[in-house]
């Protein structure tokens, strides 16, 4: 069969720019048609193949990845019916928070079709029996539970450890990791950095900087480390991050197991999530699963459009599902493997953010490393300037939400709708460090106008 581009002499990179340069009539090719991110990374009005020979490929399993659905336990027997019906709608893992270490976990878990779905634990407590209890239901069912543990996580978020009979936080991980053999049990909540306001380059290495606390601090690593991983609405930017970031752990995790592996478990963020025009979020966390699933998520656990002001409820539940399973079954999205090959765009977008942020990593690990920088207060205030930074673009009218600093609704009202308090609460407590505080970009807009409501 003929190949129709032997009729066309191949055009270089070299050429294009040429052609490019010569249109512009004089102006200068990149200040007018090359820009820069907040995260330092060039874009190129153009991307040729010529640049990109010899680049190792990025391994995502597309096709695999897990519609998640979250559910807060509080009343047992509720849950139990909650998540059962939520597998028969559609979905195909559960991400469990639990916050009373008397749940009866055996319970709920034996009430559960283990061996078609699989179990994410958010727990915020840190228990050895309370994780045997799960390890038993896992050996028994060959189940695949992963028990998310993530005591630096909670010190960044909360400004304390948990609390632990053992000597610390890493012996009680430790004495876990031992006596487990069948469960996942280290997370990394790299979504609390997103949610605060870091850039992509410092989302990528605090994760990485977290990992490598744990491969220095926990003897045996046995299952895959769960990365819980926020994304925005920066389409390609997304992708490139989640690819980034597999790429890096493998290079990392390679010099302590070469058989270690990430699993990513993403979610939509939620600063740039909205109270007014609250429809827009769907729009939103759309384009962010559909990044979430090119960039390689392993599982995904979609945002309701109401979770800033409702509590949970079925209606919203249901929306959020049924977001996924339309990109999973109507629009194709499980269909191909490693679907970012090939685009030279992400592929570039891969490589600077992979490139800054190993950078970024390094230097954390040579002053001291990542928790050290942590305590210091080093992590907070890089991640306070990059939130300052994206605060002010977006109060200038410079980084836009639709419906909320661009045509925004007057008529809307929301004051008798909110079931939940939407802004950051202020808590005086004693901590060990300042936690980091995860804020969205419209609160002070948002505040005032509910303020001026009336």
């Amino acid at each position: 069969m003929k190949n129709l581009f032997d009729d066309f002499n191949p055009i270089s990179s070299k050429q294009w720019k040429q052609k490019i340069q010569f249109e512009l009539n004089g102006a200068d090719y990149n200040e007018t048609v090359v820009w820069n991110s907040p995260e330092d990374i060039t874009v190129k009005p153009f991307y040729h193949k010529d640049e990109f020979e010899g680049v190792a490929p990025i391994n995502t399993k597309a096709s695999e990845f897990s519609i998640c659905q979250n559910i807060f336990v509080h009343d047992l027997e509720k849950t139990i019916i909650r998540a059962n019906d939520s597998i028969n709608r559609g979905a195909e893992s559960i991400r469990f928070t639990i916050e009373d270490e008397n749940t009866d976990v055996t319970k709920l878990l034996e009430s559960l079709p283990l061996e078609k779905i699989s179990i994410y634990f958010h727990l915020t407590f840190i228990s050895i029996d309370f994780v045997k209890k799960i390890e038993a239901i896992a050996k028994k069912e060959n189940a695949t539970i992963f028990c998310n543990l993530d005591p630096i996580g909670q010190l960044a978020k909360d400004g304390n450890w948990f609390v632990t009979k053992e000597k610390n936080n890493f012996e009680t991980l430790n004495l876990i990791s031992e006596a487990t053999e069948n469960l996942s049990i280290i997370s990394i909540d790299s979504g609390v950095y997103q949610n605060a306001g870091a850039n992509m380059v410092q989302q990528i290495a605090y994760s990485l900087g977290q990992a490598n606390e744990y491969f220095n601090k926990i003897t045996t690593i046995k299952k895959p480390i769960v990365f819980e991983v926020s994304v925005g609405t920066n389409y390609f930017f997304e992708i490139a991050k989640l690819r980034a970031l597999r790429q890096l752990f493998n290079l990392i995790a390679k010099e302590y197991n070469p058989n270690l592996e990430c699993h990513l478990l993403v979610s939509p963020t939620k600063r740039n999530k909205t109270l007014y025009d609250y429809n827009v979020n769907m729009l939103r966390t759309t384009t962010e699963c559909m990044s979430a699933i090119l960039g390689g998520a392993d599982a995904i656990a979609n945002l309701p459009y109401d979770a800033l002001y409702h509590k949970d409820n079925e209606f919203g539940d249901r929306i959020a599902r049924n977001q996924l399973l339309i990109l999973k079954h109507e629009s194709y999205f499980d269909k191909v493997n490693n679907p970012a090959d090939g685009s030279y765009y992400i592929e570039s977008l891969t490589h600077q953010l992979a490139e800054k942020a190993l950078n970024l990593f390094k230097d954390i690990e040579a002053n001291g490393g990542f928790l050290k920088q942590l305590n210091d207060g080093i992590i907070k205030r890089k991640i306070q300037e990059s939130a300052d930074k994206e605060q002010e673009l977006f109060d200038a009218g410079k980084e836009i939400l639709l419906g909320t600093n661009k045509y925004p609704n007057k008529n809307d009202r929301m004051k008798d709708d909110l079931e939940l308090y939407p802004f950051v609460k202020i808590k005086p407590r004693k901590t060990l460090i300042t936690p980091i505080i995860e804020k969205r970009l419209a609160e002070q807009v948002e505040y005032d106008r509910i303020k001026a409501e009336k």
